[in-house]
């Protein structure tokens, strides 16, 4: 087939029967009558001037059949290029015991060109009546074997096929145009009879034979006629056309003439033009084509203006961390994929995710839940919701994963010999901190326990792993700049023995290590000498107190005690930059805002304070609470705190403004989690759900109850630990629907989990550090400086202190209220990822450091209480002979 094919004319087969004494029918296939070809232009055509020149004719336009007079039968086909090869290639038919067999395959079947069929049917004629063949014109290459006729007449112009060079004018003449004369006669002329019978003629030319032979001639008419001339011809056939054809030419020129005007305008103008739709019109538009969802999709200001104008923006790099997270999960996972669709920007994602939490948490009365019991009748300590699973620790040990979607029991990790206080998880790696005062390091896809540290003297009270992370700080040089910190994922772990540690994260694969006791219960694990622990980092102490809370990201280390003050610490070099100095009694909460450079803290004086980090200094008390204020939480726009005088309030962290007080409790809050919309609190028998944004109370997720543990949600999972009938229950909720896919969850605090911590610069990192080690050591004081040091210093005693007149003060609140009902996970959601290992072990004594101070408070300002002699203390660290150790490295 050739690459220009030209249009062509399909004989129907004819058939002639001839009756003598039988009957015999004999069937005449006529090959293709080539069309005189369209003219190619002579110059290309501008596909923006012409848009119909290359566009695909519908199939009725391009094969349509064709009835002559006679009732010859022909097809009109105009194949696309490649069109007939495709039919050629069809595949064989056949079945069980049968083939169809191709042409190709049978007896080729012989067709009969036109000219040997008018030749046969010319000699047939001329021997019927010597008058049959007058009229019939020549065709051009027809050499004839009939004898020539006696009266020789002349011809007509033959029918060519081919466009000559003058072809005939299809418009009228100035003295008119005589009517077509038939070419092929179907019957002898008139008085001139034969009883034999008479073929039929293979073809009687009409008007549409005549119309395809002209109309390149045609054409080339209409092509030099002026834009308005061809408009008028146009119309003029248009407004003579019946309704089917009208109907089929717009059918034609609709697709064609539409314009794509989000293809085609400039990307700004597409912008403005698509935010003005609502979410669900545009998920419908990304609907309509592959090109309007890929534009619509990876349009960031379009889904950044929309969660701004319905109200779900939050700010605070909030919307940056998770585009962060859903982009380095793409990386890992190898997205997208070569020749699929682009992703949408996660700017989208994130758009649905909170339309979705927004509504469903309301809307959906009647969510999917699952309840079954958990750790026998013992307090639920901790509860996580990470990765799709469900992991608590209680009192009794114990640590257990389940499955939110079934409830079944995935792995029990057992070793701890002590409840369970304090629980921490990345990926598939957990922290948990227990009152046998050992951090464990578990293996949640095996759950195997990999790494025992010892190095506390008292209860593991607080845990958080702090992952590396862009933070803008003052460098040595008093240079502000933005570096990722820290460099390697670290644990800080907060202990009764009134000092914090940190250490390196170890990372799946590392060498494990095990405490000195750490599987032998006769042997205390708080003997072991942390320098023998390559895990090990700085052991930070300052406190005279329990440490009850902490919170770290980045750089920055904030500790709660029960000193009554609040300390910042810089987790990298161990230096305590800040001692904030204003609550009246014990400090049991805190959290951390590294963007506004905040820090908050609840008292058991009833008040939460918020702290500026640059200056050291209480930017503002929120009083309103009547009692303990064990619970904290913070979300870009909201502080929330919940205390014991059954109440919750809700804060702006930037003004200190009361937004609301959430009050239908009537008990303690054992437990509360926020976020953007809403407020989940537990306390008295009940679970409430609270609008955070006007503070009405919007349903009751558990009535009827002894009591709520924990409490803690992501996305559209909810997960509550309660005490029914003396025994312990977890309580799950989905509030999603089967269609809510792709519902992406927001972790507490912004903490994702997809960030890869390593890279491959990480054993030139090691060395260096190896090199700063090397330089340290060179300037260390000796053991016996040291030892001589230990002995005072150790107990927190100086020759300032005045243990009886402290102890007065004091003997109202030297009895430690153990955190069983008070208790919140939160520093135990704090989800982070990524492991490393420095073999520097430091060791950094806030007494050996100048502590900067804040500002002297004015007369409002409460005084710091006189602090209790450490012997008095129910937490008191262990006094251990340290002239025997190895001396500290860093």
């Amino acid at each position: 087939m050739s690459s220009n094919p030209r249009p062509s004319l399909f004989l129907a087969p004819s058939v002639n029967t001839t009756t003598v004494v039988t009957t015999t029918t004999t069937t005449t296939t006529y090959a293709p009558i080539p069309l005189p070809p369209i003219p190619a232009p002579s110059s290309p055509k501008d596909p923006k001037l012409y848009p119909l020149f290359n566009a695909t004719l519908p199939r009725s336009l391009r094969e349509f059949p064709l009835v002559f007079p006679g009732g010859s039968r022909a097809t009109f086909r105009d194949d696309e290029p490649g069109e007939q090869e495709m039919q050629e290639e069809e595949s064989v038919v056949e079945g069980k015991g049968w083939r169809m067999v191709k042409r190709d395959e049978s007896e080729a079947r012989k067709e009969v060109g036109l000219a040997e069929a008018i030749e046969r049917y010319g000699r047939k004629r001329s021997y019927s009546n010597e008058n049959m063949m007058e009229g019939i014109e020549t065709i051009p290459g027809l050499v004839t074997n009939t004898p020539p006729r006696k009266k020789a007449k002349s011809h007509p112009p033959p029918i060519n096929t081919m466009n000559s060079a003058a072809p005939p004018s299809p418009l009228p003449s100035p003295h008119g145009s005589p009517p077509p004369e038939s070419i092929w006669p179907s019957a002898p002329p008139s008085g001139h009879s034969s009883p034999q019978p008479q073929a039929q003629a293979p073809l009687q030319p009409d008007l549409s034979l005549t119309t395809l032979l002209a109309l390149p001639s045609l054409l080339s008419h209409f092509s030099n006629l002026p834009p308005p001339l061809q408009s008028h011809v146009l119309l003029t056939f248009l407004r003579h056309s019946p309704l089917s054809v009208l109907r089929t030419l717009h059918s034609v020129l609709t697709p064609t003439l539409a314009r794509d005007f989000l293809t085609l305008l400039p990307p700004e103008l597409v912008s403005l033009i698509l935010s003005f739709l609502p979410f669900p019109d545009l998920a419908r538009a990304s609907r309509v084509s592959k090109s309007w969802r890929a534009i619509i999709d990876s349009d960031p200001v379009l889904w950044r203006d929309l969660l701004k104008s319905t109200r779900i923006w939050f700010g605070h790099d909030s919307e940056t961390a998770f585009s962060d997270a859903i982009m380095a999960r793409r990386r890992r996972q190898g997205l997208p994929t070569p020749n699929s669709l682009p992703l949408p920007h996660p700017y989208k994602i994130l758009c649905k995710s909170r339309h979705l939490t927004r509504t469903r948490w309301v809307t959906n009365q009647e969510p999917k839940r699952l309840t079954f019991p958990a750790h026998g009748r013992s307090v639920v300590t901790c509860l996580i919701f990470s990765h799709g699973r469900i992991i608590s620790a209680s009192d009794d040990h114990s640590i257990h994963v389940y499955s939110p979607v079934t409830g079944t029991l995935i792995r029990s990790l057992d070793g701890h010999d002590g409840g369970v206080w304090a629980l921490a998880a990345t990926k598939n790696t957990l922290v948990s901190g227990s009152t046998d005062r050992t951090v464990r390091i578990w293996d949640l896809e095996t759950g195997r326990c990999t790494h025992v540290f010892g190095g506390h003297t008292s209860t593991v009270r607080c845990l958080a792993i702090v992952k590396p992370e862009m933070i803008d700080f003052v460098n040595e040089d008093g240079v502000p700049v933005r570096e990722k910190w820290p460099k390697r994922p670290l644990i800080v772990t907060g202990s009764r023995d009134h000092s914090l540690r940190v250490w390196t994260l170890p990372r799946p694969g590392d060498e494990e290590y095990r405490c000195y006791g750490a599987d032998d219960t006769e042997v205390d694990p708080s003997e072991e000498d942390v320098d023998d622990n390559p895990y090990h980092k700085l052991h930070l102490e300052g406190h005279d107190h329990a440490v009850r809370a902490l919170a770290a990201r980045g750089r920055t280390l904030v500790s709660g005690s029960y000193d009554c003050t609040v300390r910042i610490w810089d987790i990298i070099t161990g230096d305590c930059k800040w001692v904030l100095v204003g609550h009246t009694q014990k400090v049991y909460s805190v959290v951390l805002d590294i963007n506004r450079n905040l820090a908050c803290s609840g008292s058991m004086d009833g008040t939460v304070r918020v702290w500026n980090l640059n200056t050291g200094t209480s930017q503002h008390v929120l009083a309103g609470h009547t009692s303990l204020v064990g619970l904290l939480g913070l979300s870009p726009s909201y502080l929330v705190s919940a205390a014991a005088d059954s109440t919750l309030r809700v804060w702006d962290p930037d003004t200190g403004e009361l937004r609301h007080a959430l009050a239908a409790h009537s008990g303690a809050i054992t437990c509360f989690q926020h976020d953007e919309f809403k407020v989940l609190s537990g306390s008295d028998g009940t679970l409430k759900m609270w609008d955070i944004r006007d503070g009405t109370q919007v349903r009751d997720l558990l009535t009827g109850i002894v009591g709520v543990w924990q409490v803690v949600f992501e996305g559209r999972w909810c997960v509550a630990a309660s005490n029914r009938m003396d025994s312990t229950v977890l309580d799950v909720w989905d509030f999603g629907d089967d269609e809510d896919q792709g519902w992406e969850g927001e972790p507490p605090g912004g903490l994702y989990d997809e960030e890869s911590d390593y890279d491959d610069e990480e054993d030139d990192l090691d060395r260096a550090q190896a090199e700063v080690d090397m330089m340290d050591l060179e300037g260390m004081p000796s053991d016996a400086e040291f030892a001589d040091a230990d002995q005072d210093q150790d107990l927190g005693v100086t020759d300032d202190d005045d243990p009886d007149g402290r102890s007065a003060a004091w003997r109202g609140l030297s009895t430690d209220v153990e955190e069983s009902t008070t208790t919140r996970a939160s520093s135990s959601r704090e989800l982070s990822a990524g492991h490393y290992r420095n073999r520097a072990s430091i060791r950094t004594r806030s007494q050996r450091v100048p502590v900067p101070t804040p500002p002297q408070a004015g007369p409002s300002e409460p005084q710091l209480r006189m602090l209790p002699a450490v012997e008095e203390t129910p937490t008191r660290p262990r006094t251990r002979n340290v002239g025997h150790r190895r001396r500290w490295q860093p």
